[in-house]
């Protein structure tokens, strides 16, 4: 095979990459709609978007929800939003510090929107953007052409409102949870809630290093009191509040009630985590791969307490 022909089979392929994410938007309410990622892994033909994302429409312009894992996912996004509206994207919210809530922010400050941002979540994303970076990079570098972490210009402590176009949207952080910056998109004129990694259904949720279940359950509390109609989660398919606690509070509860009384009876990390009882949660997806993890990081967050 001839250098020419290699090198036109080269760009193919990158050409290929570059266009093979179709998203699908659903449509929550009237003028809200939603992107519904796969509850698996981050892998090339997903792009990383192993998660939920959605948008927004009003007749002043789109408010974007997370802007997605990349600067080809969000163009992806952008594409998919082109299709519903002609409106241009005036804003873009990040509800966290996981890649898929924000790396998609360079393409769309490109396109002049404004990026938003609760302020813990910005920390997160300074600390760990290059690490997010280069995991998704290991799953494919041509996915992530393009890509450079974008810091939201606009941040806010508690609570923000936007109103465009006569919709009312609030930006509300209680006390994070699955990150330290995680909030919430609440739109009272429909009743939806966009509540990014703070909910997860149909698969089981994380507990990572820098998440803090205490918190999480903290922040799950003050959201429970809007009593949305209809939640968009972080993953899964978009739920009633009814299955959100009973697939992420209720299991964020057995794992600190049970570790807790572990600890108060001097019980070492092993013991804790052998005669802990998950199995009530094992029809969601990756509870093998996450159970333990689970267990642990919540037995040593207690003890730090």
């Amino acid at each position: 095979m001839t250098q020419k022909l290699l090198t036109l089979l080269a760009a193919w392929l990158i050409a290929g990459v570059a266009h093979a994410l179709t998203l699908a938007p659903v449509k929550i309410a009237p003028d809200v709609y939603a992107f519904i990622g796969e509850t698996g892994g981050r892998t090339n033909i997903n792009y990383g978007m192993n998660a939920n994302t959605g948008f927004i429409v009003t007749n002043a312009g789109v408010v974007v929800v997370d802007s997605g894992s990349g600067y080809l996912a969000a163009k992806a996004i952008h594409q998919a939003i082109k299709a519903v509206t002609s409106q241009p994207v005036r804003y873009v919210i990040n509800t966290g510090g996981q890649d898929h809530r924000w790396l998609g922010n360079g393409y769309f400050k490109e396109q002049g929107a404004q990026i938003i941002a609760a302020r813990p979540a910005l920390a997160d994303m300074q600390e760990r953007g290059g690490m997010l970076l280069a995991g998704l990079k290991d799953v494919d570098v041509e996915m992530m052409a393009n890509t450079v972490p974008t810091y939201p210009e606009k941040l806010f402590d508690k609570q923000e409102t936007l109103r465009l176009g006569g919709v009312e949207i609030h930006l509300l952080y209680f006390y994070g949870g699955h990150t330290p910056g995680d909030s919430v998109v609440w739109l009272p004129q429909s009743q939806v809630l966009f509540s990014g990694d703070l909910v997860y259904v149909d698969r089981l949720l994380g507990v990572l290093p820098f998440s803090n279940t205490k918190n999480w359950l903290a922040s799950f509390a003050e959201m429970e009191k809007l009593k949305p109609e209809t939640i968009v989660p972080g993953h899964g398919q978009p739920c009633s509040l009814d299955k959100a606690r009973s697939e992420t509070r209720d299991y964020l509860i057995l794992l600190r009630e049970h570790m807790k009384k572990a600890i108060g009876e001097m019980t070492d990390l092993q013991g804790a985590m052998d005669s802990l009882d998950q199995e009530g949660y094992a029809y969601l997806r990756n509870y093998g791969e996450l159970k333990g993890g689970n267990a642990s990081r919540t037995y040593l967050e207690i003890e730090a307490e």
